[in-house]
């Protein structure tokens, strides 16, 4: 298990896929908003849903738990790892009632450190549409540095929308302090 200030990151039972599946993937409309693929429907305890775990070593996949409750709150990601080149991209989505608790921050600080620390990467990223306020301010305070904008990049509910790549460098995750 990872530990943060407000979260650990554990490995996922598959109890949590279940609810994962009914707080995330069922919420069309915010799942859009947050996934590289469109939405299709997955009958509960499907070998494919997208919170499955596989034996794919360029994906690393935890469950949150919020550590003063003890309490499933998400998922939290390392995709598209990358050993050669030693670079990741990270994800996280909360289940409703754990948004807006400061939560997200702390997954995304104890993902860098795993993936700075335990894997050795020297780089991730950060990928979100430009409207996602919560996940822009998470990036920034974690210390992620605005790359580029991808000009509607996103087919998202209808219609494009343009996202937004954050950067975070071993080097500078050091300075920060979060090593």
């Amino acid at each position: 298990m990872l530990h943060g200030e407000k979260v650990i990151l554990r490995a996922r039972l598959d109890e949590d896929i279940a609810v994962l599946d009914a707080g995330l993937y069922a919420d069309v409309a915010e799942y859009n908003r947050t996934a590289t693929w469109p939405w299709r429907p997955i009958p509960p305890g499907s070998a494919q849903s997208h919170y499955q775990v596989s034996d794919d070593d360029r994906h690393a996949k935890f469950s949150v738990v919020e550590a003063g409750s003890g309490e499933l709150a998400g998922d939290g990601v390392l995709w598209g790892i990358d050993r050669h080149n030693r670079f990741a991209h990270v994800g996280l989505s909360l289940l409703p009632g754990f948004r807006g608790k400061g939560l997200g921050i702390d997954v995304v600080r104890v993902l860098c450190r795993y993936a700075f620390v335990t894997l050795g990467l020297h780089r991730v990223q950060l990928e979100t549409l430009a409207d996602n306020d919560a996940m822009i301010r998470t990036a920034e305070r974690v210390g992620f540095r605005l790359e580029g904008r991808n000009r509607e990049a996103a087919w998202v509910n209808g219609g494009f929308a343009d996202e937004v790549v954050y950067g975070l460098l071993v080097g500078e995750w050091r300075q920060a302090g979060d090593a």
